[in-house]
């Protein structure tokens, strides 16, 4: 614990999906201020609110603030350790945008002192660290890697499971020097219980996009099948679980696009003109929500029923979550409504989002119904449930609804369509 003594307290800069977590476990080993610039955020969390259903992390707060090693507040204070885990969407030119990254930084430059340690855990371009980030923190006079040091450190983290994957998973380690790369793995061996590893911060960097990259990719030739699938007249599904029993194949199911705040967004970071993979991936993935609705009309016009309100089941990306960030919901919704329909939307967790929401005894009042969303409270739906849904028809995009209760369903007159089966 060559450096144990230097490290006392750390200032994690966003309290998000991430900032809030980390916050909260490093707590168990040092003093933490948490700071964000949202004061209703803060005030909720002093106040032991959380503000997502991760399982867990109410009870891990509870214990950060009562032991008087976690507090959260809107302005930066001096610390041994500053981490910066804020949010790096899309600009208009669907290119990184490091505005928080850059305000982040510019709130510890006043503070930075010799000895500390500055990590970036945002998900970043290559040479985002050397080229935007470290020029910033150098206007404080101090010199990265001499008076103060630097490490990339991306989080890996999955909603719903965050908790354990921080703890258990292995952790990407990028230092601008040794000194820096491993003063950053005696903060995180306080409770990451899975390998380590140490590299360079743009390898780091770069390591970051291509597991989201390889994710994107293999979901959008899940979709692309699904498509072909419609010309052969075959079930995708049945067929990729047979593929799937190749020893080397893994194939995923299809799905009605690619949500949450990482795989849209983080494999433009690394796209350049001779991306093609990359791109076709992307728009295969984006344009997936206009083929559902494609389908959808050849349901409604094969079946011949009147549609004028549709109802959607689910405004999170994923399963049992409340994170509705770059959901796919939102565009079936906005082509939805260029069809001239209503549209209805339910979501159990989901509870502010752009378009309003209702119950799902409402939602399921409606002509026709969209599963978009693979929530549990979706996969047993009764007869009872559905007695107002006009046309009888189910369009599960997620393949969610399980088997005995599909057939249930089938039996009492319901039509169920999934994609990549379309009969």
């Amino acid at each position: 614990m060559l450096f144990l003594i230097r490290m006392k307290r750390v200032c994690i800069l966003g309290l998000g999906y991430i900032g809030l977590p980390k916050a909260c476990l490093l707590s168990k080993s040092y003093n933490v201020l948490g700071v964000d610039t949202n004061k209703e955020l803060v005030s909720n969390i002093n106040n032991n609110q959380i503000h997502t259903t991760e399982p867990g992390l109410k009870e891990l707060l509870t214990e950060a603030l009562e032991s008087k090693r976690f507090t959260a507040k809107t302005q930066v204070e001096k610390a041994d350790v500053f981490v910066i885990a804020v949010p790096t969407p899309l600009n208009a030119e669907n290119a990184a945008e490091l505005k928080y990254v850059k305000s982040a930084a510019e709130m510890i430059t006043p503070l930075l002192r010799k000895g500390n340690l500055v990590i970036l855990e945002s998900t970043v371009p290559p040479k985002t660290s050397r080229h935007f980030v470290i020029p910033i923190l150098e206007k404080s006079g101090l010199m990265a890697g001499k008076d103060f040091y630097f490490a990339y450190c991306s989080e890996r983290a999955f909603p719903g499971d965050t908790l354990n994957e921080m703890i258990n998973n292995s952790k990407i380690i990028g230092g601008i020097n040794k000194k820096s790369a491993e003063m950053a793995r005696e903060l995180y061996s306080s409770f990451i219980k899975g390998e380590i590893f140490i590299t360079k911060d743009v390898v780091a960097e770069s390591v970051k996009l291509m597991e989201n990259i390889y994710r994107d990719v293999n979901i959008a030739l899940a979709n692309e099948l699904a498509k072909i699938a419609k010309d052969l007249g075959i079930n995708i599904l049945e067929a990729i679980e047979l593929a799937n029993k190749h020893p080397r194949v893994k194939i995923l199911r299809p799905g009605p696009g690619v949500g949450g705040h990482c795989i849209p967004i983080d494999p433009r970071f690394l796209i350049t003109k001779d991306s093609k993979l990359l791109k076709t991936a992307r728009e295969i993935n984006d344009t997936m929500p206009g083929h559902i609705i494609s389908l959808l009309k050849e349901i409604i016009k094969t079946n011949n029923v009147h549609v004028s309100t549709v109802g959607i089941l689910g405004a999170a990306y994923k399963a049992n979550v409340n994170d509705a960030r770059e959901t796919p919901t939102l565009k079936l919704i906005e082509l939805a409504k260029k069809q001239g329909w209503n549209v209805k939307v339910t979501d159990p967790y989901v509870k502010k989002f752009i378009h309003p929401l209702v119950t799902l005894g409402e939602t399921l009042n409606s002509d026709i119904i969209i599963i978009a969303t693979d929530h549990d409270e979706y996969k047993n739906l009764s007869i009872d449930m559905l007695k107002n849904l006009q046309s009888k028809i189910i369009f599960d995009t997620r393949n969610c609804i399980k088997p005995n209760t599909k057939t249930k369903l089938e039996q009492a007159g319901f039509k169920i369509f999934t994609l990549g089966n379309h009969k």
